[in-house]
């Protein structure tokens, strides 16, 4: 999820800045007196970006103002989704354990990815394991990426994944349940000859 919106962000970001660095230069231009093609729509220093005949155009439409606001609102949605997507860790950072005292104690969240992903890769069969833990820090979740040797079997992989690495860390935090979500990946390798 924060590969995607890190990507989306950039791309974002990106296109953003392209439309205001073309636009900005091409207004910039003209204000400077510099020539533009036939079809922009400003063409000197005194002009301007919305004309009388322009702002005037539609305003006694019905359907205009409740576009304008409609398409105003939906732009606003947009935006406050995105500035406030920005605070949302991808990675959980800490793991809220019930110390048995009422007050609890804090678990490093890379100290438990590092387990997860050290036990779950001393399994046969697994070449590399990756954990991530995701969630809120009452409700941890877990997402393991497993990348497999060629002569594993992916249903015992899951089930020793399941009832080891993830039933170990779901005791040691004192979770109720630590849901998951795991990834299998092949290793690649070259067809083997037989002759």
């Amino acid at each position: 999820m924060s590969r995607m919106r890190s990507t989306v962000n950039r791309v974002l970001l990106a296109l953003a800045g392209l439309v205001l660095v073309v636009v900005g230069g091409a207004v910039l231009a003209t204000g400077l007196g510099a020539s533009v093609p036939s079809w922009w729509p400003w063409d000197g220093k005194n002009d301007v970006l919305l004309s009388v005949a322009d702002r005037h155009r539609w305003r006694d439409e019905g359907w205009w103002w409740p576009v304008v606001i409609a398409v105003l609102a939906v732009l606003v949605v947009l935006a406050l989704w995105w500035f406030f997507a920005q605070f949302r860790r991808g990675r959980l950072t800490e793991v809220l354990v019930d110390s048995g005292d009422g007050e609890g104690a804090q678990l490093r969240g890379r100290a438990l990815e590092n387990v997860l992903a050290d036990e779950a890769g001393e399994l046969d069969g697994v070449a590399r394991a990756q954990a991530m833990l995701t969630g809120r820090r009452t409700e941890p979740r877990s997402r393991l990426r497993l990348l497999m040797e060629p002569h594993a079997a992916p249903l015992g992989t899951l089930k020793a994944v399941a009832d080891g690495a993830l039933a170990h860390a779901r005791d040691s935090a004192g979770l109720d349940e630590l849901p998951a979500e795991v990834r299998l990946k092949a290793v690649k390798h070259r067809a083997e000859r037989v002759s």
